[in-house]
């Protein structure tokens, strides 16, 4: 799959029909309103999918990132998924009085909190994976399934050239 429109009547075509929605709203040329309103609906998508579960996205963020390296500290935990520290600060007792994390102070330095999954978390990130999943496929099923790669695909490229202007980092994954 091509990853650039290469072809000038696919590129005049994408420009007629980029055109024609944007001259429906003026919201329409707006990037960031338009990923803006995709986190929305993709929030209410995965709330609905995952119900059953009482867990916010930020939650399954924190969990399945805690799957995937183990025992981590707190601040590394917030760059792994790109979030205030703060914010996991905030969460991890919520977490904890479920019984889905550990916490406990690190022996080489008593400031640094060390988290980590619990097996009753494990089974929880396990349990809600179909829903999860739903959801993702829910918020982009009405792009042509030859546009989703490329989709994802922009989007990655969008993160990864912008990391870097971000309040808060995130952690890209290296080659």
């Amino acid at each position: 799959m091509s990853t650039t429109i290469n072809d000038e009547t696919a590129t005049r075509s994408v420009r007629e029909e980029l055109r024609a929605w944007q001259a429906r709203s003026p919201l329409f040329s707006r990037p960031g309103f338009l990923i803006r309103r995709m986190h929305q609906i993709h929030g209410f998508l995965f709330a609905e999918e995952t119900a059953d579960f009482d867990v916010t996205p930020v939650q399954y963020s924190l969990l399945t990132a805690l799957d995937a390296l183990g025992e981590i500290d707190q601040n590394s935990l917030a760059v792994e998924i790109g979030l205030e520290r703060s914010s996991v600060a905030e969460v991890m007792p919520r977490l904890q009085g479920r019984g889905l994390i550990e916490r406990r102070q690190a022996d080489y330095d008593r400031r640094v909190k060390l988290v980590k999954l619990t097996r009753q978390g494990k089974r929880l990130v396990a349990k809600m994976a179909p829903a999860v999943q739903r959801a993702h496929d829910r918020t982009i099923e009405h792009l042509p399934p030859a546009e989703r790669d490329l989709f994802m695909l922009q989007l990655i490229r969008l993160v990864e050239a912008t990391n870097d202007n971000s309040v808060v980092p995130f952690r890209l994954p290296q080659d």
